[in-house]
């Protein structure tokens, strides 16, 4: 079960996202009008700007098993959606954990997300929660070695910038920002979303306002 952001948090996070989308920068991914693009603090956009579309914020720690278990559920209507201009999806890695070892595998893992170009970005993702380390709370992984490993089998090859944990520091900067009790949370246009966050066609339907269908 997802936990609950506070209602304060909601509107801060709400209000820093869609500035963020005011500010867009760079060429970044495209595809017929979507585009895949960082941010200065990390998150990922992949939206077509120009449309009127609704504003779907993901924050997820890479650590967390929940995470992965909604990755999995939702991921391919998520990114159907965004690639039908139906919804601006913002991507945004943050560390939760305040606990060993998942605090140091959540900060490898986004730190070495951040290396990751914008084109291999999203294969780098589907790689991070297949490797997750498990038993969570208890498994150390993430290792720089496996993230590297990970970005080649993405098709990006950026050892140097994760071995060196590059953006370790503005990773963890950036997530002291923002303000979240659990994760994922997942904000549509500011509203915080529940269990259809985990369900294809609850989640479609929530977005579209039609039926929705399972991909």
């Amino acid at each position: 079960m997802m936990k609950r952001l506070m209602a304060v948090a909601a509107a801060f996070v709400a209000i820093v996202v869609l500035g963020a989308l005011s500010f867009f920068s760079g060429t970044g991914v495209s595809s017929e009008g979507v585009t895949l693009t960082r941010q200065a603090d990390g998150s990922m956009i992949l939206a077509d700007l120009a449309s009127e579309a609704p504003v779907l914020d993901v924050f997820e720690d890479f650590d967390c098993p929940i995470c992965k278990d909604m990755h999995a559920k939702v991921d391919g209507t998520i990114q159907k959606l965004a690639r039908e201009g139906k919804v601006k999806v913002v991507f945004h890695a943050v560390t939760i954990f305040q606990d060993e070892p998942m605090r140091s595998n959540s900060i490898r893992a986004a730190a070495a997300a951040r290396c990751v170009p914008e084109t291999n970005w999203l294969a780098f993702r589907d790689e991070v929660y297949a490797m997750q380390p498990a038993p969570h709370g208890e498994a150390s992984g993430f290792t720089v070695e496996e993230l590297a490993k990970a970005a080649r089998k993405a098709g990006a090859s950026v050892d140097s910038c994760v071995t060196s944990q590059s953006y370790a520091k503005a990773h963890v900067a950036e997530t002291a920002k923002i303000r979240l009790e659990g994760t994922p949370t997942v904000l549509l246009d500011g509203r915080l979303l529940g269990n259809e966050a985990f369900d294809p066609a609850a989640l479609e339907q929530a977005i579209t306002g039609g039926d929705g269908v399972q991909v």
